[in-house]
């Protein structure tokens, strides 16, 4: 489908023809497939859940499916905001245009944490699965894994999106062979998954799977990322909110359901303090069979990272098409592929980054994580407040049922678990976030002319 044709607008500061818009060519398939496979429902088992069964033991299901209630609330907010404001800039965007420019761009810092540090994460995971082929140092494979998915997020949005719905079937795959050897050695009652306990004898406070939401909140975060695609959906107003709610649905089955059957089939609890999936796998059913389940659980991280390159340029070349740095930096972040329409500098700059960051220590990158995912709900459950003011009445925008009272709730809930967080995460990303305003102060806000949110004009129809 060729792109929705926009008024073509002029640089006052260059005189330049603003950038070439991006393609309308994703449905509510299509952007469902990418946005799911950035759930990553594979790659969060086995290499963010292992952490949580560490620390929450029984209660790790306990959190997941607490953190999926409350996403439910927040999937309302993003899919309202989404199709108000849809553009690739996604949470900043919204803000922006709802409460303030100074709002907006704190919030694109918080994503921005979240855009840097998540695939690295992800990507460092695919050695231990790569293990059973041979030792493979993790730094180097995350890197590899960080290029190659680079490289494919140069291509045709349209092509991604089939190519990692094939390797969104391969992960479904292993963790339905996971969930089905659980479930056939069944060791304790399910009562268990509604006592936390690390050995089932001794009680975790429930402050404690409070304070695991923010990780739990993670692990399933992947469907608010449809919003960065709304500029490329045909009928953004329809296909967002679809989108978001599809991917959340579908993202809490694959992700509860072996969690639950690890918790009751595992054979001894003891074993979930430092558990290793793919020997688990082993002593459930053969080495050989380990050997095909870990694969698979390698072409899902692989799956995992190109779509998170494929939407973290889309950010990052809005925020050059909204002028946020120096000229220079915004014309090279706002160049777009006229072969593949891809933002190819934006997508460059992301994937060589992250694969640089793969040499960082995993503890370094993943501290403050979760505090970054929190605070950006938090802002986008507090912006959707601001969403039904007389400015933002426009024709072709989603509501959600029960505003104010979903927001509010969400707020309330998030705002919890965030002071429920170590000191040291809540003080690092606040330093971030300092240095962050006095970019804004001492740069931004002094200029007019940067940091101008663009909204597309949606598809008719």
């Amino acid at each position: 489908m060729p792109p929705h044709p926009v008024p073509v607008q002029t640089d006052p500061a260059v005189g330049s023809p603003a950038p070439r818009s991006l393609t309308r060519s994703i449905g509510v398939g299509g952007g469902t497939l990418l946005t799911l496979s950035c759930v990553t429902p594979a790659s969060s088992l086995f290499v963010l859940v292992p952490p949580l069964f560490g620390s929450l033991g029984t209660g790790t299901a306990l959190a997941i499916g607490l953190a999926v209630l409350l996403c439910v609330g927040i999937a309302f907010c993003y899919s309202e905001l989404g199709t108000l404001v849809p553009s690739s800039g996604g949470e900043y965007a919204m803000v922006s245009t709802v409460v303030s420019r100074f709002a907006g761009w704190i919030t694109f810092m918080l994503s921005f944490i979240v855009i840097l540090v998540v695939p690295p994460i992800i990507a460092l995971g695919v050695a231990g699965y790569l293990a059973v082929l041979g030792h493979v140092d993790p730094s180097v494979a995350g890197a590899l894994v960080m290029l190659a998915a680079t490289g494919m997020g140069l291509v045709n949005l349209r092509s991604n999106a089939w190519l990692t719905g094939i390797f969104l079937v391969i992960e479904i795959l292993a963790i339905v062979v996971v969930s089905v050897l659980g479930f056939a050695h069944t060791d304790r009652p399910a009562a268990v998954l509604g006592r936390p306990s690390m050995d089932g004898v001794h009680p975790i406070a429930l402050v404690s799977v409070v304070a695991g939401l923010a990780v739990a909140l993670f692990v399933v975060q992947g469907f608010s990322t449809a919003v960065y695609l709304a500029e490329e959906m045909r009928e953004p107003h329809k296909t967002v909110s679809r989108t978001v709610f599809w991917t959340l649905g579908i993202s809490a089955v694959v992700i509860l359901v072996p969690v639950v059957a690890i918790t009751l089939g595992v054979p001894d609890l003891a074993i979930l303090q430092n558990l290793d999936l793919t020997a688990l796998v082993v002593s459930w059913s053969s080495s050989a069979f380990g050997t095909v389940v870990s694969l698979c659980i390698a072409a899902a991280i692989v799956n995992a990272v190109i779509v998170m390159v494929i939407q973290n340029s889309r950010v990052l070349y809005a925020s050059g098409r909204d002028r946020a740095w120096p000229e220079p930096v915004n014309r090279a972040l706002s160049v777009v592929s006229p072969r593949f329409g891809a933002p190819w500098v934006a997508t460059l700059v992301v994937g060589v980054s992250e694969a640089v960051l793969c040499f960082v220590p995993v503890e370094t990158l993943s501290g403050v994580t979760g505090v970054a995912v929190v605070a950006l709900y938090l802002a986008i459950s507090v912006s959707v407040l601001w969403a039904r003011r007389p400015a933002h009445r426009r024709p072709q925008v989603w509501r959600m049922p029960g505003w104010p009272v979903v927001p509010v709730a969400a707020v309330l809930a998030l705002g919890y678990v965030l002071v429920s967080q170590s000191l040291l995460d809540l003080a690092i990303t606040a330093g971030v976030l300092v240095v962050s305003a006095g970019y804004w102060w001492g740069y931004l806000r002094r200029r007019p002319d940067r940091w101008l949110v663009t909204i597309p004009s949606p598809v008719p129809g």
